[in-house]
């Protein structure tokens, strides 16, 4: 199967956006090389801005650009993003509803061994939090090329999750991705699995396994956690049994935001496949997918668990 990291594909599409919109800036805090914005920088280096470690400098940087006129993209890794930058993301950036759009690389336990210090596992929870944030993570190369037109055209602020290892490719070019709408990748009547960003891979094996094992399991991408696709998630319910499944803790992510639109609208028996509460570790990417029980494996045995709770009841 084709791979390719999430951020490479965004390095790629933001300098053919760049080619197409002559208002694009592009920021960093001395990572380039490794969130791919030095792609952008070779081919346009008058519109882009290298900060340097000052990621809450460059925060509200591209907050001034955008109220210039500008669309700012301004990258780092997600673990100083969202939280060496908050307090000028939330006042600079989404209290005035500017245009920034903040990239951030190397999401979650899949960083590796850089370790704990730099796998974040909180940045949903924290940025569907605050008001006026949009929040979206793509699946795979293409929804995070067709994302990125999206977010450019989108008004104000946007969290666009991103991840350092190569991923399976699970769309063609002909997928068109909408904020706010999840896409139904599978069929099924007997329990549905709601994924997002790595996670949907291992969700659509997940679902092949149950199917051999004679369960009917539809599998849901859900890009966009906020706004979340309220209707996805109601038609998920007919099935009574739900369970997400996300690169992040198990509180405030994906599973928070099912939750809440379960408890609103449609309850049902639900499962959580995500970080427990607790940090990560040193160790490969598949080591650390692995410890944490983020497997296909084990998307199949809480599926399993949570069609259970339906007989039971």
């Amino acid at each position: 199967m084709q791979k390719k990291a999430t951020r490479d594909a965004y390095g790629q599409a933001l300098v053919e956006l760049g080619r197409k919109y002559d208002n694009i800036v592009v920021l960093d805090a001395d990572l380039s090389k490794s969130t791919k914005t030095e792609h952008f920088a070779k081919e346009f280096p008058e519109r882009f801005f290298q900060m340097g470690i000052a990621e809450q400098d460059m925060m509200a940087t591209a907050a001034g650009l955008a109220f210039s006129g500008k669309v700012a993209f301004a990258s780092t890794f997600a673990i100083f993003a969202t939280g060496r930058a908050f307090e000028q993301i939330r006042n600079s950036i989404c209290y005035p509803a500017v245009s920034v759009k903040i990239c951030a690389t190397h999401a979650g336990l899949t960083v590796g061994e850089d370790g704990g210090s730099h796998q974040s596992v909180e940045d949903i929870a924290i940025m569907r939090a605050v008001p006026n944030m949009t929040v979206i993570v793509p699946a795979d190369g293409v929804s995070t090329e067709k994302a990125l037109t999206a977010i450019y055209e989108h008004e104000g602020p946007v969290y666009l999750r991103l991840g350092r290892p190569a991923v399976p490719v699970i769309y063609d070019e002909d997928y068109e991705f909408k904020i706010g709408k999840a896409t139904k990748l599978k069929e099924g009547q007997d329990a549905a699995i709601i994924a997002t960003g790595i996670m949907v891979s291992l969700a659509i094996d997940a679902a092949r396994m149950l199917k051999e094992e004679g369960l009917s399991v539809q599998v849901w991408d859900m890009s966009t956690i906020k706004p979340l696709d309220i209707e996805a998630v109601k038609i998920a319910a007919k099935t009574g049994a739900i369970v997400t499944a996300e690169e992040h803790s198990v509180i405030g992510g994906l599973g928070g935001a099912v939750a809440e639109a379960l408890a609103k609208n449609s309850p049902c028996h639900m499962g959580f496949v995500g970080v427990e509460d607790t940090f990560g570790e040193s160790g490969t990417p598949a080591e650390l997918m692995e410890k944490y029980n983020l497997t296909a494996e084990s998307i199949k045995s809480k599926v399993r668990e949570t069609i259970s709770k339906k007989s039971s009841c």
